[in-house]
């Protein structure tokens, strides 16, 4: 059967069904993909990423990435939440994906905001039960790093550096509030430490 012409997709012609309306829905404050046979509102919500600063001794775990985004770059244990799990155990699968890692999780570390991507970031501190780490298949290699090893320039995204600064002004200290997004005035401070 020939393509229908008036049917872009290529789809058999028909009434298009689900979610495919942009409008703002009663007693919402902004516009939702809806269906408009139905009601039915498809909501996108920022997506959740959890990982760790993982060490071994006074080594850091790092993953070089496998995969895009910023595939070849350096980063931490970290990826998106799965359903099903609480943000602990995401964090210590992610670092036995990526890692061949296990960990024990020490506490929360960090929380960053990303609205430009959507993302809400949990860090954690956790220790390795074991310095027998290997890639796994989103890493091209992992390795522990002391600090002055750290490839500072070769990092994926800024949380890594963030989540390892904040992590480093902690060391020894068990009474502490997750960090938020560093301020301007602190990532100036920690731009003249490098």
């Amino acid at each position: 059967m020939p393509d229908d012409p008036s049917s872009p997709s290529g789809l058999p012609p028909g009434p298009v069904k689900g979610p495919r309306l942009r409008t703002v829905p009663p007693g919402e404050d902004r516009e939702r993909l809806t269906c408009p046979d139905c009601g039915y509102i498809a909501y996108q919500n920022p997506l959740i990423v959890v990982g760790s600063v993982a060490t071994w001794e006074d080594r850091i775990l790092l993953c070089r990435r496998a995969i895009e985004p910023r595939k070849g770059y350096w980063t931490l244990p970290a990826g998106f939440m799965e359903e099903r799990e609480s943000t602990m155990e995401g964090a210590a699968r992610e670092a036995w994906e990526e890692a061949r890692a296990k960990i024990a999780i020490d506490s929360l570390l960090a929380v960053y905001d990303i609205p430009r991507i959507s993302q809400v970031q949990l860090i954690f501190r956790a220790r390795l039960l074991s310095p027998d780490v290997s890639a796994g298949p989103e890493s091209q290699e992992v390795g522990l790093f002391g600090w002055e090893e750290i490839p500072w320039d070769d990092l994926a995204f800024p949380t890594v550096q963030w989540a390892l600064r904040e992590h480093r002004s902690r060391l020894g200290r068990q009474d502490f509030a997750p960090a938020m997004n560093p301020t301007p005035d602190v990532l100036a401070q920690w731009e003249r430490m490098l």
